[in-house]
């Protein structure tokens, strides 16, 4: 008797065969990051500064007065060393929330790392979150901010966001006649209005030059970093120095520079051609037209 074959036999095989024979078809087959870091996960926290402050200025991620305005403005927070990685943490974005249900809103606030805390609470290998006292208290139920701060440390919990890979297969789409699954994507990095750009830090030549990336979208962390001269092919690659702090030793380097960063969390990679021009200056700050999301 023949076999039955019914719909979802016939896209299993034509799964099959594409996951065979991908690389023959390279244009059919378009995957995203795998899921990363679903679930809550304990942690302490505590506060400085002002009771209703929007926290300290500067920081060891090298922010400097960024952190006074908007978008980061009483979003700041510094962490423990195992969140900020030698730096490599900078710019990640936490949801944070505790767990006193006396007190505790079920709200989470959204932490943006641009210091380390590396002594007291922070030591010794724990998990913490130091907040400014506007976020800590924004954690409470409503009138309770005060009490809250009151306690000192707290217990809480963090994430940091998720990506569902999808897997958009045009060829089943089309012989189904179905839309592709969406990438699910939920993060608490969101600069709106804001792509990313490069700060050139001062002291920087044509033989040095030190970038400070800023306003980068959802991770929010960078894992590598590299350069593209205007007379070249070949991408220089940049070494970590602290914060979020790249250079390079070369030279002489010839601009206008595009620049290249892959995020630390899942690789992805973003490019900006010639964003930094021929005639770039020290201290000035050089906008791309793109971000990650």
């Amino acid at each position: 008797m023949a076999a039955d074959f019914s719909s979802v036999h016939l896209l299993h095989l034509f799964v099959l065969i594409i996951s065979t024979f991908s690389g023959f078809f390279p244009r059919l087959v378009e995957s995203h990051p795998a899921i990363v870091d679903l679930q809550w996960h304990p942690a302490t926290a505590t506060w400085y500064g002002s009771p209703d402050g929007d926290g300290s200025d500067g920081g060891a991620c090298g922010y400097g007065t960024l952190v006074d305005v908007q978008p980061m403005r009483a979003r700041v927070g510094a962490v423990s060393p195992v969140l900020f990685k030698g730096g490599e943490g900078c710019g990640a974005c936490y949801k944070v929330r505790c767990m006193d249900p006396s007190l505790c809103s079920r709200r989470a606030v959204t932490v943006i790392v641009t210091d380390e805390c590396p002594g007291g609470y922070c030591a010794f290998g724990r998990t913490h979150f130091d907040l400014s006292g506007a976020a800590f208290g924004r954690m409470a139920v409503a009138g309770n901010g005060g009490r809250l701060r009151d306690r000192g440390e707290i217990s809480v919990v963090y994430r940091r966001y998720r990506i569902q890979r999808t897997v958009c297969l045009t060829a089943i789409d089309n012989l189904f006649n179905k839309k592709s699954m969406p990438l699910e994507l939920k993060t608490p990095c969101k600069y709106r209005g804001k792509n990313i750009a490069f700060h050139v830090n001062e002291g920087s030549t044509n033989f040095w030059l030190s970038l400070l990336v800023e306003y980068e979208d959802d991770e929010g962390d960078i894992g590598s970093m590299h350069i593209q001269q205007s007379n070249s092919v070949e991408w220089l690659e940049m070494k970590h120095v602290w914060g979020a702090t790249w250079c390079i030793t070369a030279g002489p380097l010839t601009g206008p520079f595009s620049v290249k960063i892959t995020t630390l969390s899942t690789q992805r990679t973003l490019t900006a051609r010639d964003v930094i021009p021929r005639n770039w200056s020290p201290k000035a700050t050089y906008t791309s037209r793109l971000n990650f999301t």
